[in-house]
């Protein structure tokens, strides 16, 4: 049985919560700290498909979703920061979110799959996990994707600069698409996606928020991506799993978030995969 609960973490500078997903019908075995996906711009923390939460929690496994700051209010660095802050809060005083002292790991899709990433990678982590599961994640390891116009977003009908005055100005976690996809939209047609979240000097991106400098990581990692995926490359998936010697996912579609299909085979073999690395790592 499926049960979740909300709580409140903070209430500045912008309001933090965590909703956290478990089955108390099943052993549990370990905790799952998510992050969710929006390329910076959007998303909320309650994301995760039903199957997704029912299988995991069905499993023993207790899934604390967090928000996190989005841009361009918050940039890049702020925000990486308050992921850390999120993960070391947990490790730290894990009975503010569950009664169970249990192993974690990180999970995050498409943009929570990179701050996962980013958040092990900095060395500042009180305690690693035990795995990463990366889905359609990316460290920003290939040139010409993120900073130049996408050949995909341009196919779509053009959206005006003027889709940014929708954001608010002040720091929020809570991007629902009806107000914030269109600024991604935009961002992806003009190839200013990377001037939204950073705004610093490019020397320093690539040293401080990309994964070029890091040449381990602290645990293992499973990495699932589709071949012809039309927001981040395949070419980014293959350069990170070769980087960190990756268990790997391979969808042959084109749809970046091919797990959305609750119901396709892909989904529950996914999904199957996924549980096979969690096993491994807790082995």
């Amino acid at each position: 049985m499926l049960t979740e609960r909300k709580i409140t973490l903070q209430q500045t500078p912008y309001v933090k919560c965590a909703t956290i997903y478990s089955d108390p019908e099943v052993e549990p075995r370990a905790h799952i700290l998510y992050f969710h996906g929006g390329g910076l711009l959007y998303g909320t923390r309650t994301d995760l498909p039903e199957t997704h939460l029912l299988t995991l929690t069905g499993k023993g496994f207790i899934i604390i979703a967090f928000d996190y700051p989005l841009s361009p209010a918050a940039k890049l660095g702020f925000i990486r920061d308050d992921i850390l802050s999120s993960i070391n809060r947990f490790i730290e005083s894990p009975d503010a979110y569950t009664v169970h002292q249990l192993p974690y790991f990180l999970w995050g899709r498409s943009a929570g799959a990179y701050l996962c990433l980013l958040a092990a990678a900095s060395g500042s982590l009180i305690q690693p996990p035990l795995g990463i599961l990366s889905y359609y994640g990316y460290g920003f390891l290939t040139d010409g994707w993120f900073n130049v116009p996408s050949r995909y977003y341009q196919t779509l009908p053009a959206v005006p600069e003027s889709c940014l005055e929708l954001l608010p100005d002040y720091m929020h976690a809570d991007g629902p698409l009806d107000t914030h996809y269109s600024a991604y939209v935009y961002a992806r047609q003009t190839g200013c996606w990377k001037s939204l979240f950073y705004d610093g000097r490019e020397k320093y991106f690539f040293l401080d928020f990309s994964l070029r400098n890091c040449d381990t990581l602290p645990c293992p990692i499973f990495c699932a991506h589709s071949m012809r995926d039309t927001d981040i490359p395949f070419q980014e998936f293959q350069a990170l799993c070769q980087k960190y010697h990756a268990q790997r996912f391979i969808a042959s579609g084109d749809q970046h978030d091919f797990d959305r299909n609750e119901t396709s085979p892909l989904t529950g073999r996914l999904l199957n995969a996924t549980l096979r690395f969690l096993d491994t790592c807790l082995l």
